[in-house]
């Protein structure tokens, strides 16, 4: 698609057994290049009417806008949690060949 960008997924997983699993798959299966984890992340949110907080892992899948519907899709199915974070981040730019690689591990 010639309007087709780059973007990030993010989520957060809450150990890095599953959040592992999820990325293995989403590369194995070129929908996401790359996934970064980030362990160690604190969180505080209310959940069914309690303030929570938990330590997470930052999940970070990088995509092209054409797969993000299906690496959310994907990190749902792989998710431990009932309502997992999942937000398409857009791109502003960046190295041509970077992106061009990330393009080309997720193409169709």
């Amino acid at each position: 698609m010639a309007d087709d960008t780059p973007v990030l997924v993010y989520s957060t997983f809450p150990d890095t057994a599953s959040a592992r699993a999820a990325a293995g798959v989403l590369v194995r299966e070129r929908l996401a290049a790359c996934v970064n984890m980030i362990p160690g992340m604190k969180s505080v949110y209310m959940w069914k009417g309690n303030v929570e907080e938990a330590t997470e892992i930052v999940f970070i899948a990088k995509t092209m806008q054409s797969r993000a519907d299906a690496v959310m899709t994907t990190i749902r199915k792989y998710h431990p949690y009932d309502e997992p974070a999942l937000i398409v981040l857009p791109t502003a730019g960046g190295a041509r060949s970077f992106c061009d690689w990330i393009e080309e591990q997720v193409a169709v």
